[in-house]
């Protein structure tokens, strides 16, 4: 994937074009000092120009070039604020971005394959991989993941210890 979402375009804010973000991000401080993104609107990526208003941990206020009236920020509404990967934020080892692990092929150590990540839910304690559309749920902690290879395409899960953590549809 070319752009990555970092905020869900929830509402206006005020009278002035300013929508209010709903941080995708885990470190809301990317945006400060932000000032280019791409909105996603209807498949499409366009370039655009912001600045941001406000950051708190759960919003972010941004004003977006070209949008000047609380009518101009409503057809935002709905939308995403998205960087490319050239503007992504550095991840620590063994962190990955949700973009990334959709559509991994997932086996466990002893070869038997699940399917594909479909989704992956962030419960607040910890995420949640959601295999083929929720045939298989687990938990993303290190003591069921053997290794992920983005790059391979890949997710591989402890076998014995997928067993007693993996929520089985059947």
């Amino acid at each position: 994937m070319a752009y990555l979402r970092v905020g869900f375009i929830a509402r206006p804010h005020g009278l002035k074009g300013a929508v209010k973000l709903d941080p995708l991000t885990d470190d809301v401080t990317r945006f400060k000092g932000m000032q280019e993104g791409y909105l996603e609107l209807h498949g499409d990526h366009v370039p655009v120009r912001l600045s941001v208003l406000s950051v708190r941990p759960d919003a972010v206020v941004v004003q977006i070039e070209g949008y000047e009236t609380v009518e101009d920020a409503q057809t935002l509404r709905g939308g995403f604020l998205c960087v490319d990967r050239a503007h992504a934020a550095q991840l620590p080892e063994y962190t990955y971005f949700i973009a990334d692990l959709i559509g991994l092929a997932v086996k466990d150590t002893e070869g038997k394959a699940y399917g594909k990540v479909t989704d992956v839910l962030s419960t607040g304690a910890n995420d949640v991989y959601v295999i083929d559309g929720g045939k298989l749920m687990v938990p993303a902690l290190k003591k069921v993941i053997q290794h992920v290879d983005v790059a391979g395409g890949e997710m591989v899960f402890k076998a014995d210890v997928l067993r007693e953590v993996g929520l089985f549809a059947d």
